[in-house]
């Protein structure tokens, strides 16, 4: 059996939503809907990147779509986050390379940069032309990014970086790497770069072998002796404060992408359990276990799209907080992978195979549950904010 997403509205959100938001959003199911759900499962099977999407992303305005001017879309953080649930809705490997692309990268040149840097970079990754990578996180150092071992010193007219960087979503497809290292002559101080991938003694590998992720790009990055002009370095960065701010920009974006699979998982197992019959020749719908998992899912659901929403809105009026968004990731991947779990079960041995994207969505969440902050980082964000007192 293969079921057509029917969306999911239980409190009638979609009355809180401007025509604007409602038409990004039926843009990007749309485009869900016809380019994504037929190829994702081979995708994932084969270990394979959909790059044949990007131009058409990059068209529908999905690339930095909530910055403004250089070819960027302008929409609002609630019409960005809409756009990373359908695209999570389809696979996080997919709504993973535009986070990265429009949070980590774009991000980081639109705060930071030059106007140079701006100008030669921002319109050609807008449209796909040009694609991104980030790099803080190391072998050695994942949660605690102020333990990092990459380093930059002052050579001549430029910079020389050497340092090992892991776990880079686009790593082997990028033209450009934001390589986050401490600059020796600053005092060790955080500062970004701009890393053209194509310079002697930058090597980006492939990791494979992964159980999650697989229809994404996941690389290891070694640099060694890279020399990059001073025009390279990122002049508005400084500190570890930099990376955290692209990272919360993603963050943000992941609690509505959460939404999109959670959604997927439970409309499936709507769908299934009221065709699938047994015992009387009734569908397990009728079943009181059944019903019990459905109403646990549409209230976390709901529950989730309405955190999303209101952060949406503080971003939006320039009010949220980290620990605002700290928050609605937490919980909403938490949810997302709760509501995965529940609909395989709902569909017994059916459940593990691609004819129904659950175990896809599963397996992935497990990632999403871990990247850009852990679920328990999160969690200490979040009680540093209550208590002032940070538990690290």
């Amino acid at each position: 059996m293969s079921f057509k997403f029917q969306g999911f509205d239980f409190l009638d959100l979609d009355s809180f939503f401007s025509e604007d938001e409602l038409l990004v959003r039926k843009t990007a199911r749309d485009f869900v809907e016809d380019n994504v759900i037929p190829i994702i499962e081979e995708c994932f099977r084969t270990e394979r990147f959909p790059r044949e999407l990007v131009p058409q992303m990059g068209e529908l305005g999905f690339f930095g779509a909530n910055l403004e001017g250089y070819g960027c879309a302008g929409m609002s953080n609630v019409e960005y986050g809409l756009v990373t649930q359908e695209l999570e809705r389809g696979d996080s490997g997919l709504r993973s390379f535009v986070s990265v692309q429009s949070a980590l990268v774009m991000y980081p040149i639109y705060t930071f940069g030059s106007d140079e840097q701006k100008n030669q970079w921002l319109p050609a990754l807008a449209t796909g032309e040009k694609l991104g990578c980030f790099g803080l996180t190391e072998p050695g150092f994942g949660s605690n990014p102020g333990g990092m071992t990459t380093v930059a010193r002052k050579s001549g007219d430029g910079y020389v970086i050497n340092g090992e960087k892991m776990w880079i979503t686009s790593g082997n497809i990028a033209d450009v790497a934001i390589i986050w290292a401490k600059v020796e002559d600053e005092g060790n101080k955080v500062r970004g770069f701009l890393v053209e991938t194509d310079r002697p003694g930058f090597r980006a590998d492939a990791i494979h072998g992964k159980w999650s992720l697989r229809a994404s790009v996941t690389s290891g990055l070694s640099l060694q002796d890279v020399h990059v002009p001073a025009a390279n370095l990122l002049p508005g960065s400084g500190g570890l404060k930099s990376p955290l701010m692209c990272l919360n920009q993603a963050r943000y974006g992941i609690s509505w992408g959460a939404i999109g699979a959670a959604m997927a998982c439970f409309d499936t197992a709507l769908q299934y359990t009221k065709a699938r019959k047994q015992f009387r020749n009734e569908p397990i719908a009728s079943h009181q276990l059944i019903q019990n998992k459905l109403t646990w899912m549409a209230s976390e659901i709901s529950k989730a799209q309405l955190l999303s929403l209101h952060v949406g809105k503080l971003k939006d009026a320039g009010k949220v907080g980290h620990q605002h968004i700290s928050l609605a990731k937490r919980n909403n991947v938490w949810m997302a992978l709760e509501c995965a779990r529940t609909s395989r079960d709902m569909l017994g041995a059916n459940g593990i195979t691609e004819d129904y994207p659950i175990m896809r969505h599963m397996m992935n969440l497990e990632s999403v549950k871990t990247y850009e902050g852990t679920h328990d980082i999160h969690a200490l964000v979040i009680g540093q904010h209550l208590t002032g007192i940070g538990a690290y």
